[in-house]
C-alpha cells in the first residue's frame, strides 16, 4: 500500500485504507479532506481517531466556536433550540443565491426586523419593520415565508420563540467577526459548518432546509403526538 499512489490526490503515496474511496489515501488528504470532500463512513478508524482527538488547530477552533455559542443557547427551552436551528437552516439554505452576497450584518438587521415586527403585531400594531439592504430584505423575506405557516398554525407561545430566537441569531451575527475567524461572513460561515457538521455526525440524507422544515412542524406542533414530523426519520438534522 505504501508504494502507491493516493488515490484521492494522485502524487503522494498512499499509506491509508480510505474505506469511501476504496483505495489507498494520503494522510494529507485523509485528514483534510474528511467529511468534506470525502463521504467517510462511520466506521472508518481514521475517523473515529480524528473525533476523539483532533489535532490542536482543531481543538482550539471547536473551543473557540463553543465560548462563543454556548452562551447564546444554553438557556433556551427543547422549541426554541429547534427554531434556532430551524431559522440558521433558512439562513444557510439562502446564502447560496444571494446577490449580492450576504454578510453577517445583513442576517443581523434581517433578523432584528422580523423580529421587530412580531414584537410589534404582539402588542396589538400591525406594521412590517424591514431591514436595510437589499440582500438583508430578500433574506427577511425568506424567514418570514419559513415561519409564516407555523405562526398561524401555532400555539401563543410561538410567536414569544420566535422572537427570542430571532434576537438571539441577531446577536450572534453582530458579535460574531469578535470571536470567529472569517470578517464580515463569520457568522455565515460558522452556520454552515455547524449544520454540516449535525448532518454528518447525524448520518443526515437530506439538506439542511428540508431537514429544517421538519424540525419546524416538530416545534410548533403541528405533527402528530407520538408521531414524526413528515419525512423525519432517524437521521435528520434536527436530533430530540
Amino acid at each position: 500500500m505504501s508504494d502507491s499512489r493516493c488515490i484521492s490526490c494522485g502524487r503522494r503515496k498512499g499509506r491509508r485504507a480510505c474505506p469511501a474511496l476504496a483505495g489507498a489515501i494520503c494522510p494529507t488528504c485523509c485528514g483534510t479532506k474528511r467529511l468534506s470532500e470525502i463521504a467517510c463512513p462511520p466506521d472508518c478508524a481514521y475517523l473515529a481517531t480524528a473525533r476523539h482527538h483532533p489535532p490542536a488547530v482543531v481543538q482550539r477552533r471547536q473551543e473557540r466556536e463553543a465560548r462563543f455559542l454556548v452562551p447564546l443557547i444554553h438557556d433556551l427551552s427543547e422549541q426554541q433550540h429547534r427554531l434556532f436551528l430551524f431559522l440558521q437552516s433558512v439562513i444557510a439554505g439562502a446564502r447560496p443565491s444571494a446577490l449580492p452576497p450576504l454578510t453577517d450584518r445583513d442576517v443581523a438587521d434581517a433578523a432584528g426586523a422580523l423580529a421587530a415586527t412580531i414584537e410589534t403585531e404582539r402588542r396589538g400594531i400591525i406594521y412590517e419593520h424591514h431591514a436595510a439592504s437589499l440582500p438583508a430584505q430578500r433574506l427577511e423575506q425568506d424567514l418570514t415565508a419559513a415561519v409564516e405557516t407555523n405562526r398561524k398554525n401555532g400555539p401563543a407561545s410561538l410567536d414569544r420563540d420566535l422572537v427570542t430566537v430571532l434576537r438571539r441569531t441577531e446577536q450572534a451575527a453582530r458579535a460574531a467577526a469578535q470571536h470567529l475567524a472569517g470578517g464580515d461572513q463569520a457568522y455565515l460561515d460558522f452556520v454552515e459548518q455547524t449544520l454540516r457538521e449535525i448532518a454528518q455526525q447525524s448520518g443526515a440524507a437530506e439538506s439542511p432546509p428540508d431537514a429544517a422544515e421538519e424540525a419546524a412542524a416538530e416545534a410548533d406542533g403541528s405533527a402528530e403526538p407520538g408521531k414524526a414530523a413528515p419525512g423525519n426519520r432517524q437521521g435528520s438534522l434536527i436530533v430530540p
